[in-house]
């Protein structure tokens, strides 16, 4: 099944979409989220095959959320793809390599998104985002993992470069954790319904095509990413985990930086399409005021 979350920003109405209809889930919980995750799929599920969830009409109008309410946590696995790493001067890690987003970094996968003040290196990097369904703490095996996942989203995982290199103390998160860096969607499709092993990933800057690999180049799948990181931290329902991104960034010095008014699209195969315009902060930095 596609879950999505449809409407205005902080009014998102959750939905379910089965058969080329939209079914409205207000009735069982406010957002999609870890509380909704443990055991509500199955609950949408019976009441599906019941014919017991209300259409929501005029869906297409809506503007489209991310699928996932604010998750605890934003996980990433950097230099995941071997080409990528390379073209980040970097061969591939034997270890995986772990940071974090801020979590209000989240957005829509078609929302505007503001070029921080002063930032000369916006990035863009099409991924392989997933969800955790159950609490994950010390998993036995890379095995046991996909039973944790609850489903897997497109992400944009947009990086400030000046900031994540040239001023980062070591440290990556600079560069990560502007408002609107993670844009997630259009839908969160559930572990039934996808095999996340070779799916393409492709990404365009005003129409020009950038990045274009498939998941079966991962260097640690996302089995063995759930697994390894249950073993130092505990992993949430609701959670989301990067899973890397492949070659083709701007990173790579073969394309320039995103620009003022640019439009940046990503695409996973199964997983949907984002759109999304680059304005600078003067335009629509208001949004995103503390």
């Amino acid at each position: 099944m596609k879950y999505a979350q449809l409407g205005t920003r902080g009014s998102e109405i959750p939905v379910v979409m089965h058969d080329g209809k939209v079914y409205d889930l207000r009735s069982i919980t406010d957002q999609i989220d870890g509380v909704f995750l443990q055991g509500g799929i199955e609950t949408v599920a019976d009441l599906l095959a019941a014919d017991e969830l209300p259409l929501l009409h005029g869906a297409d109008s809506l503007r489209v959320g991310s699928p996932i309410a604010r998750p605890s946590a934003i996980i990433c696995i950097g230099m995941n793809y071997a080409a990528h790493a390379a073209e980040a001067g970097s061969a591939p890690p034997e270890h995986m390599v772990i940071f974090n987003k801020h979590p209000n970094t989240l957005s829509g996968p078609n929302d505007d998104v503001v070029i921080p003040p002063g930032s000369v290196k916006t990035d863009w990097e099409v991924e392989l985002g997933l969800v955790v369904g159950k609490p994950a703490s010390r998993l036995a095996s890379p095995e046991v993992s996909l039973d944790h996942i609850a489903g897997f989203v497109t992400v944009n995982d947009l990086s400030e470069r000046a900031w994540q290199l040239e001023l980062s103390g070591a440290q990556w998160g600079k560069g990560k954790s502007a408002p609107g860096f993670a844009p997630v969607g259009p839908w969160l499709v559930t572990t039934d319904c996808i095999d996340a092993s070779n799916l393409r990933l492709r990404s365009w800057v005003n129409g020009e095509p950038r990045q274009d690999s498939k998941t079966s180049d991962m260097i640690f799948d996302p089995s063995h990413i759930v697994w390894e990181l249950s073993q130092y931290m505990n992993l949430e329902p609701g959670d989301l985990i990067l899973t890397g991104t492949p070659e083709g960034v701007a990173l790579s010095g073969k394309f320039a930086f995103i620009q003022d008014g640019d439009v940046v699209e990503i695409e996973v195969e199964g997983l949907g399409k984002q759109k999304q315009m680059y304005v600078p902060f003067t335009t629509k930095g208001v949004e995103y005021a503390v």
